[in-house]
């Protein structure tokens, strides 16, 4: 009985680590097929190499910021660009070169480590232009962007109107994807660069002033232009370095039912427009009360279409 307990367990063991010891054998015998010297060399060039790429990419990082920073301030004191352009298009070109330095790389990194780039780009163009058709978008701002500001289309502090969008306020802000602007009432308005299609800028030269005010022509044109005159005259004193032109009457026009007024007009620094209008206007009907001359209350109505 002993000696068959011994050969049953005998038999037990060997079964078990037989498996173990031929594993543990090719083990051995593909340790040793191994030519080190192969892998110590290639793993020392490719690390040498590595290296390289390393120091390579931060010395021309460092070149083309230096670049871009040295033809920045050549560019500005040339050209008179407000500060937010400039900063904006000197951010853009550190990113551009920024992303292409970064993919040329990882591109060389991978290579060098032997990884297939040319399947991996294949690969990733299929996606690439999944993601290229949802962020289609996201370009179109950034390129109709980019050409606002280089067309130096607007500045921050312009007073625009955007027809297709019937938007219009002050710009406080132009960036690369939107463009805020704040309107007279105080509601600020964040527009997609690809929603502007046309700009009308009123910053960019002298704004023309219109002031109509309403007469009785039978007391007499002659005596109503006096008047008018006289407030011109003084509005012109007060404003003489905002008014461009001389206050000049026009003359009398038709509002519409049997409504007349006597119509001033002149050019004015851009932004001054509305407070040299409305003092204009309040100087003339106070030189008409002044002078026994009365103003009109009937009410206009729109034209019959």
């Amino acid at each position: 009985m002993l000696h068959i307990a011994a050969q049953t367990t005998d038999s037990t063991s060997s079964g078990i680590t037989e498996p173990a010891v031929r594993q543990l054998n090719a083990f051995q015998r593909w340790w040793g097929t191994i030519n080190w010297e192969n892998v110590t060399g290639l793993l020392i060039s490719k690390g040498l190499m590595i290296i390289f790429l390393i120091i390579l990419f931060s010395v021309l990082l460092r070149l083309c910021d230096f670049l871009v920073e040295r033809s920045y301030q050549s560019y500005q004191k040339r050209q008179k660009f407000s500060e937010s352009r400039m900063n904006t298009l000197n951010t853009l070109i550190r990113n551009v070169i920024h992303y292409t330095l970064g993919f040329f790389f990882i591109y060389s990194l991978l290579s060098t480590l032997g990884v297939p780039v040319g399947s991996l780009l294949a690969g990733a163009g299929i996606a690439g232009l999944a993601i290229g058709l949802g962020a289609q978008g996201f370009m179109n701002d950034i390129i109709t962007g980019f050409f606002i500001i280089m067309e130096q289309q607007i500045d921050v502090g312009d007073y625009i109107i955007l027809s297709n969008l019937s938007i219009e306020g002050t710009v406080t802000s132009v960036g690369i994807r939107t463009l805020e602007l704040r309107s007279a009432n105080g509601t600020v308005h964040f527009i997609p660069n690809r929603n502007i299609t046309t700009i009308s800028n009123n910053s960019r030269s002298n704004m023309q002033v219109i002031v109509d005010v309403r007469i009785d022509p039978n007391e007499g044109l002659d005596k109503i232009k006096t008047a008018i005159k006289r407030a011109n005259d003084q509005i012109a004193k007060t404003y003489q370095e905002e008014i461009q032109t001389e206050p000049t009457i026009f003359g009398l026009v038709d509002l519409g039912n049997s409504n007349y007024a006597i119509r001033t007009t002149f050019y004015v620094l851009n932004g001054q427009q509305f407070k040299i209008k409305e003092d204009l206007l309040t100087a003339a009907i106070n030189e008409l009360n002044a002078a026994d001359l009365s103003i009109p209350a009937t009410p206009i109505l729109p034209a019959a279409k």
